[in-house]
């Protein structure tokens, strides 16, 4: 019987070693990914979003801008920015317009510019029945939005609604809203125009 030439030879021949064909431990994987994911926490934490105006020991430009120095106005017009957009603006819209047919406007609306006694009374305990704005008739029932909120931030949105857009009136102090409230009472009806234009 001859031996097997093929056999023979294959066995005498040993497997040169190749770059790159070694195995990588798994361990390396889980060490690499824990790496990536320890850098992506701390560039969300510390990265500041990539903007070039954050800078330590500010995470955004948001606590950088709030740190700056503001005069009081600001600092009450930027609160009561924050109050319109989450109560009034659905209706009365962002840039103070209204929606046509449905709900009046504030830019450049002679209540809105008006006594602050009778402005304060509108949020506080809504409106019903007709009123004229700007030369036309609205009909648009007005809940008590105001209610639910402080004097400080009816305040702070007053003062907003009085000094955005075309407006350009006098700040609402938070005195004036305790004051009125006071005189208000008890009431929980809307007010009417009627009643209102009597209010000085």
């Amino acid at each position: 019987m001859k031996p097997d030439r093929k056999r023979m030879v294959n066995r005498d021949v040993e497997a040169e070693p190749q770059v790159g064909s070694g195995e990588i431990p798994v361990i390396f994987f889980a060490v690499l990914a824990g790496l990536i994911f320890v850098g992506a926490l701390y560039l969300d934490k510390f990265g500041g979003g990539f903007s070039n105006q954050v800078y330590s020991p500010y995470a955004s430009y948001d606590l950088v801008n709030a740190a700056q120095p503001q005069d009081p106005g600001a600092v009450t017009r930027n609160r009561g920015k924050m109050v319109y957009e989450s109560t009034c603006q659905l209706c009365h819209q962002p840039n103070g317009l209204g929606t046509p047919g449905q709900f009046p406007p504030l830019d450049g609306s002679e209540w809105v510019n008006g006594p602050i006694d009778r402005l304060i009374r509108i949020p506080h305990n809504g409106l019903a029945g007709t009123i004229h704005i700007k030369g036309e008739v609205w009909n648009a029932a007005m809940p008590a939005m105001g209610a639910a909120l402080n004097d400080q931030a009816l305040s702070d949105l007053l003062t907003f609604i009085r000094s955005n857009w075309s407006n350009k009136s006098g700040p609402v102090k938070v005195e004036d809203v305790t004051r009125v409230r006071k005189d208000i009472g008890a009431r929980a009806d809307p007010w009417s125009e009627a009643e209102l234009l009597k209010v000085p």
